[in-house]
């Protein structure tokens, strides 16, 4: 499908604005085509990037997976397709992909202006810094003067640039698109700092294997990063699914169910585990899904917490305000009922 501009995007009914981006029933066109269409960034460890098989791994990937689950019955009908900080928006809008999971911040003009919904949160991040140990500097207030890598596009860009102006700090931009090539060109020392999201600095460290040691993160963390799955808005039966895939992970993980145990739980007399198994009620049919859709995600995928052990524990970063509220975090479901 060709890209959709925003003037063209837009048409107003006597409901209001309705966005006509892709197509009107996006279930319908999954399940047409037998696959999620999931635009990810596909270069980051823990959250998207191939493993020596050509499988994609990470909690981005996952969040495309736990979707697929939902509506086809099989998580692994989902065809990934990498997209950078720059054609991201576009290819949501456009319908080159059905939702957009690829560490991207949920922002008032995001959603305002570009046609899109945030559905979830699935990382609560921010903007940090990194640097070559060897240098000596242990503060971003220590950067004054300095040469920044940042991709353009992104907030981390905004972000950088406030930062610095309210600090009355000097700094000089190394723009580049490429996240690769951004990389790259930090560990040349062609910049002093590497700034992006911290979740994604401590991916790139560990990536570095025995040569992690040589990459220090900066203490500060310089804004909030609501890292979250964006649809296109409009659709909101598609909204609806991918916010409670979401959601059901979570639960899953408040009521101790996961991908080991939930069998177990069919002949519980709970009726909020009742619920979620699909045993009584009817929230399958409210979301025009399967009955058992909430078991197929824990089956296939896990709970929030499997997912995240899976993926982010092994870089090295706590789950902190990723906790669920039960354990002083941030990830909360509302009621399944």
């Amino acid at each position: 499908m060709g890209r959709v501009t925003l003037g063209a995007a837009l048409t107003i009914g006597l409901g209001g604005a309705v966005w006509a981006q892709g197509s009107a029933d996006t279930i319908g066109a999954i399940r047409a085509r037998g696959a999620v269409l999931c635009g990810v960034a596909g270069t980051t460890a823990g959250f998207s990037l191939p493993d020596s098989q050509g499988i994609m791994r990470g909690l981005d990937a996952d969040g495309c997976r736990i979707v697929a689950a939902a509506i086809l019955g099989d998580a692994s009908k989902v065809r990934f397709i990498n997209t950078t900080a720059t054609n991201r928006f576009t290819a949501l809008q456009s319908g080159e992909v059905d939702m957009l999971v690829r560490n991207t911040t949920w922002t008032l003009g995001r959603e305002a202006a570009l046609g899109l919904e945030f559905a979830s949160i699935n990382f609560y991040d921010g903007t940090g810094f990194m640097v070559k140990t060897a240098s000596g500097v242990n503060s971003v207030k220590g950067l004054n003067g300095a040469t920044v890598c940042v991709q353009p596009g992104s907030t981390t860009e905004l972000n950088l640039t406030d930062y610095f102006r309210l600090h009355n700090l000097r700094f000089t931009p190394l723009v580049i698109e490429n996240l690769e090539e951004l990389r790259a060109a930090f560990i040349a020392g062609r910049c002093d700092a590497f700034t992006t999201d911290a979740s994604s600095l401590a991916s790139f460290r560990v990536t570095q294997g025995a040569n992690a040691g040589q990459y220090t993160l900066l203490p500060e963390i310089i804004s909030k990063e609501p890292l979250g799955t964006a649809v296109r808005k409009g659709d909101w039966k598609f909204f609806d699914v991918v916010r409670w895939a979401h959601f059901a992970q979570l639960t899953a993980e408040e009521l101790g169910i996961d991908s080991e145990n939930i069998e177990s739980f069919r002949s519980s007399s709970n009726p909020e585990i009742q619920r979620f198994m699909g045993a009584t009620g009817d929230l399958g049919r409210s979301l025009g899904v399967a009955p058992d859709w909430a078991v197929q995600i824990i089956r296939q995928v896990g709970n929030f917490a499997e997912m995240w052990d899976r993926s982010i524990t092994p870089l090295g970063i706590q789950r902190g305000i990723n906790n669920l509220w039960t354990k002083g975090g941030l990830q909360y479901a509302p009621p399944m009922r």
